[in-house]
Formats: C-alpha cells, sequence, structure tokens
C-alpha cells in the first residue's frame, strides 16, 4: 500500500555497512487497468464544425455542432485516450552499486517509463506512437554523511507525501484528481541525509542550462545552478509521519531569450500613454509550500491528510497578460484525506480532497462573468477502493472515483467520474 520513496531514499538505504560489490539489479513495475469514465465537456472549444451555408441562398450546407455538451462516455485501457485521471505508470530499470572503501559507495541508477497501452489517442492499432520515457535516472555517492546525486529525480517536495497516497497509480491518484503538483526535476543536483532519530532533510537544485520548462528554442538567461529549487524535511517515527516541503522554480524556466529580451512592457503607447504588455512575459517565480501528516498502518489503520498552495500559477499569469486565451487562476489551494483499513490480505479505502482556485480580477466587473469559475471557482473530489494482495508483489484493486467542478463548462474535460479494475505486479 505504501508507494515507494523515490530512489533517493533508495539509494540511502543501499549503504549498508559491509556491503560488498553488489550485481545491476534488474527492477519494474507493471500496472494494468481496465477503466470506464464519464467526462463533460471533453472536446477542445473550436474543434467541431461550426456549420456551413450557401452564400447566395443562404441555404444551411452543413448543420452546426456545438462545442460544448460534447461527453465522453466508455471504456479504455490505463488512463489512455480520454480516460480521465493519471496515467499507471508502468517501468522498468537497472540500479546497482559499488563499495569504494571507507565507507563509500558509488550509486547509479536508470529507470525508463514504458507505455502499456495507447495513451495518446492516435495509431491505436500500431503500437508505433508512444516511445518510453526517462524516469528517476542518477549517479552518485553514498555514505554514513547522506547520498548525493545528480540527474534526473523527483523534487524532495514530491517525496514528502508519496507515501501517503492511497490511490497511487491509479485513476484516482492525488495527482490526477486533487491536482497536486508533483515534479521530476531534468537536471537534478540532490542531497538526503542521514536518518537523524527519524528526522530527514532533503534538498535539490534544478541547473538550468538554458533550458525551458515550455516548448521553446531556450533562454539564455536560464543559466543558473539553482534556477530551481526544492526542499523538505520529514520525520517517521513508527506509525507517525510527518513532512514540510517547499520548492521554487525560476520565471526564466517559463520564457525563451526572445520574450525576456524584448521585456515588460513592450513599449508605452504614445497617443494613450498606457504600457502595452507583453504577453509571452511571465513576471514572477511559480512556488509551492505542501505540508502532510500520517499514521501509516497502525493496528492495520491508515490516515493521511496534505495540504498545498500553489502561487504565482504561470497559466494565470500569461492570462492576465493577455498572452492566452484560456482563463486561469494565479493561485490554487488544496487539500485532500485519505483513510485505508487493512484485514487480513485486503484494505478498503477513501479519499476526499478539494481545490479552491483564487485570482486577483474584480470579480464584479461584467467582461469577468464569463471566467469567474476558472478563475475563482472550485472542485471537489472522493473515490473508494479495494485491494486485495495475492502476494507481497502481486496486487489486484478495483476503484470508484469523482471530480466535480464549478469550472466544467469553461474548462475541458475537468468533471469526470470513473470505475477502475486493475492489478499491479512488482519485481
Amino acid at each position: 500500500m505504501n508507494k515507494k520513496i523515490l530512489s533517493l531514499a533508495v539509494a540511502a538505504a543501499m549503504v549498508a555497512p559491509g556491503a560488498a560489490m553488489a550485481e545491476a539489479i534488474l527492477y519494474g513495475k507493471l500496472n494494468m487497468s481496465i477503466d470506464w469514465a464519464d467526462v463533460t465537456n471533453v472536446i477542445s472549444e473550436g474543434a467541431i464544425v461550426p456549420g456551413a451555408v450557401d452564400p447566395e441562398t443562404g441555404e444551411q450546407l452543413v448543420a452546426p455542432i456545438p462545442d460544448r455538451d460534447q461527453n465522453f462516455q466508455g471504456w479504455g485501457l490505463n488512463g489512455g485516450g480520454y480516460i480521465p485521471g493519471e496515467k499507471r505508470a508502468n517501468r522498468i530499470g537497472v540500479k546497482g552499486s559499488e563499495d569504494l572503501g571507507n565507507g563509500l559507495k558509488a550509486i547509479y541508477q536508470v529507470e525508463f517509463g514504458i507505455p502499456m497501452t495507447e495513451e495518446t489517442r492516435n495509431l491505436a492499432a500500431t503500437g508505433a506512437n508512444n516511445s518510453p520515457t526517462m524516469r528517476n535516472s542518477f549517479l552518485g555517492l553514498a555514505g554514513d554523511w547522506g547520498t548525493f546525486l545528480v540527474g534526473r529525480h523527483d523534487t524532495p517536495l514530491k517525496i514528502s507525501t508519496a507515501k501517503l497516497d492511497l490511490f497511487s497509480d491509479t485513476m484516482a491518484d492525488y495527482n490526477g484528481t486533487a491536482r497536486f503538483n508533483d515534479v521530476r526535476a531534468d537536471n537534478a543536483i540532490a542531497y538526503i541525509s542521514p536518518s537523524l532519530s527519524g528526522f530527514q532533510l532533503m534538498g535539490m537544485v534544478h541547473a538550468g542550462g538554458g533550458s525551458t520548462i515550455i516548448p521553446s528554442n531556450g533562454n539564455i538567461f536560464a543559466d543558473s545552478i539553482a534556477e530551481g529549487w526544492s526542499a523538505a524535511g520529514i520525520y517517521s517515527n513508527g506509525p507517525f509521519s510527518v513532512s514540510a516541503a517547499y520548492e521554487l522554480f525560476g520565471n526564466d524556466l517559463y520564457m525563451d531569450s526572445t520574450t525576456v529580451l524584448l521585456g515588460d512592457p513592450l513599449f508605452i503607447d504614445p497617443v494613450t500613454g498606457e504600457a502595452v504588455a507583453n504577453p509571452d512575459f511571465v513576471a514572477d517565480d511559480f512556488s509551492v509550500w505542501r505540508i502532510g501528516l500520517g499514521l501509516l498502518d497502525w493496528n492495520g489503520f491508515t490516515l493521511s491528510a496534505i495540504y498545498e498552495d500553489q502561487s504565482d500559477k504561470v497559466d494565470g499569469q500569461l492570462w492576465k497578460a493577455g498572452g492566452s486565451d484560456f482563463a486561469a487562476p494565479t493561485s490554487l489551494q488544496i487539500w485532500q484525506v485519505q483513510a485505508g483499513y487493512a484485514f487480513g490480505n485486503n484494505m478498503v479505502k477513501a479519499m476526499y480532497g478539494a481545490g479552491s482556485r483564487d485570482s486577483d480580477f474584480d470579480n464584479s466587473l461584467s467582461e469577468i462573468d464569463p471566467y469567474k469559475n476558472s478563475l475563482d471557482g472550485d472542485y471537489y473530489t472522493w473515490a473508494v477502493g479495494f485491494d486485495h494482495n495475492f502476494s507481497k508483489r502481486t496486487k489486484a484493486y478495483v476503484l470508484y472515483t469523482q471530480v466535480d467542478d464549478d469550472a466544467s463548462q469553461e474548462i475541458n474535460g475537468t468533471q469526470w467520474d470513473g470505475f477502475s479494475l486493475g492489478m499491479m505486479h512488482s519485481f
């Protein structure tokens, strides 16, 4: 039932005193599910036929199809196509270590994400459109002083609450329902301390290298060794777990070089004297902080609670500057509680959560009316599930989950409910 604390912690565990040089270990996780979902307003605006009229006679040649109230209701596998929620995160990897003497080890890991089914709504009968992706992959050193690594890795904020999600890697995963902001950094330099009476510290920086998070030709100003950073503290004592984490991604990661060079504002209108905004300029860093509390496997009971605050959201900044047609909030507050009870080889579990959007627009303005729910609306999510463990490595599960969103008519596909029957196997 526990979600693995990513390879940072795995790496730290590999420093057992006296261990000899280890062989490379092949490992993985396979997760297949049969899904059914009902998704409201799933097709993007403008993607439907607007209709056609004969310019001479005025006769309607093609009837218009509305770009709203087009829903998906049907079956799929592994969260692919229009099936909502997170994908199933199938993976395979190799990891190992070498004893360097004096309590020091070299550690390594290379992990690939493997799409087991079609996940992109096209070429479904060819098997040709889903390439493997890189997951946590690194090279580093470990010793009594802790673990240091360089490569791709989940951030400390993501790690801090990973084991609190009883629905991890399923349709009801908390990233796809409550919409927490978990990140895997591609240019990571990370450190995890040893456990000191149950307390651990983790830190990571994201080296810019001129790369950006958005599709672009890069940004020469994204040049810092800490263009983004993340830190977390985790305390574990028996069944109790408490964590606090914060991370920040610099604004240069969301712009290309040209946008930065143009600056903001673009110019001052000579007639009105008003500043003309640069619609692609991201002025503020995006930041997230998160708190997690857990009572894990205490006489069969598991309880968890998570709160997250996302500030200066990039899509909200762009819409405010006129650079996006998609109305988005500038901040988001999320909370979720989960509970489970294990008996024998089984577990029953449930979750409930909500998100609250916030923006600094004057909602009394009439021009804001069509966007109110997108800017300041709330959403709610819940799920129930049942797990059966055939062994320590193989589990079957069934679940039902639902997301209700005030902005379901403004934002495509945000309101839905679904059923999933699946099986996981780790090796």
